[in-house]
């Protein structure tokens, strides 16, 4: 009897061991496969580049909200917009992407990326006075740049939008941050923006892909568009920080023309961004309601602001087109306020 239990204890060890070799096996080639689940190879800073949708996303209820948030932000008129199916799902009130601006999907350096935008909220907002998180932010568009309503807080369109600025903010290298914060910086010159002057320039570098007559180009009604409006019924309204000569100038200098200028190598100059600047809105747009609410504390206006009320006595033009640097001078000296837009 002994020695039947010892056979049978030592077939259970045999047994064990073999299934130890193949269990210890199927992990080697698993981790050989997929290295990636037991170390992350460090990516220099250098070489660091923002996540990607088609080769960074993986399969798990979080990543299915961050890829709806991408569609939403490539095809804001099909999911939010005018395009929408459901009338109750039309909130923006244009038919621009969020992509129009924040281009590539917010991934671009020097359109307002979204990389490690969410890692700068809660911040002070001067529009409105006070610390603001980044669901009152993505409103902020959609009320201004969307010429449209608020997305409903708790909302899925608005976790998905969050779900995928958040993912594009993680991982960032400190050393890279600063590189997609914002627009590019534009030398203002000491003059007015012209839109005469700013008309050569569309004409030569901007006509071709956003027409003539400023309204963009799209396949038909029902589509997206390849190149946006800039002015008319059917783009930002006056309330948005693109109605502003110098925030648009930056803009321009480091992006257009599109696919041709980047935040390094910019195609047009300084001079040349502010005057095109000033041609593009120079034309009739949509009316944001209630504008006079904006910065409660009017000295916190930015100085190229084309709407009242303001906190001094330069004309609406001079703030709409400048010359800025007397409207910065006087807030530096009357309130110690030392502004660059």
């Amino acid at each position: 009897m002994d020695k039947v239990k010892l056979i049978d204890q030592v077939i259970k060890a045999i047994y064990a061991v073999f299934a130890l070799v193949i269990v210890s096996f199927l992990f080697l080639v698993l981790i050989w496969t997929n290295p990636e689940l037991v170390y992350s190879p460090r990516v220099s800073p250098a070489d660091w580049q923002p996540r990607s949708i088609q080769a960074d996303l993986g399969k798990g209820p979080r990543e299915s909200l961050v890829r709806l948030g991408h569609e939403i932000i490539i095809e804001t008129s099909k999911h939010i917009g005018p395009l929408a199916p459901e009338i109750e799902s039309r909130l923006a009130g244009n038919n621009l992407s969020c992509q129009s601006c924040h281009l590539d999907a917010g991934r671009k350096s020097g359109s307002a990326s979204f990389v490690g935008v969410a890692n700068r909220f809660p911040q002070f907002r001067g529009r409105e006075n006070k610390m603001g998180s980044l669901n009152e932010r993505v409103n902020g568009c959609m009320e201004r740049s969307m010429d449209g309503k608020p997305l409903p807080e708790g909302g899925l369109e608005m976790q998905a939008i969050v779900a995928y600025m958040e993912w594009l903010s993680e991982d960032v290298p400190a050393e890279r941050e600063a590189e997609f914060k914002g627009f590019a910086k534009v030398e203002l010159p000491a003059e007015a923006a012209d839109p005469i002057k700013g008309r050569a320039i569309y004409t030569k570098h901007c006509q071709s892909c956003h027409m003539e007559d400023g309204q963009g180009q799209r396949p038909s009604e029902t589509d997206k568009y390849i190149y946006p409006p800039l002015w008319g019924n059917d783009t930002y309204n006056h309330g948005a920080g693109m109605h502003r000569v110098i925030t648009a100038a930056q803009f321009i200098k480091g992006n257009m023309p599109y696919l041709q200028a980047t935040l390094e190598k910019p195609v047009l100059t300084d001079k040349e961004a502010y005057h095109v600047a000033a041609y593009i809105n120079n034309f009739e747009r949509p009316q944001k309601p209630n504008p006079e609410v904006d910065f409660p504390d009017k000295k916190l206006k930015p100085v190229s602001t084309p709407y009242g009320p303001w906190e001094d006595q330069f004309s609406q033009k001079q703030h709409k087109y400048g010359p800025f640097q007397p409207i910065m001078e006087f807030y530096q000296k009357e309130y110690g306020i030392k502004k660059s837009k």
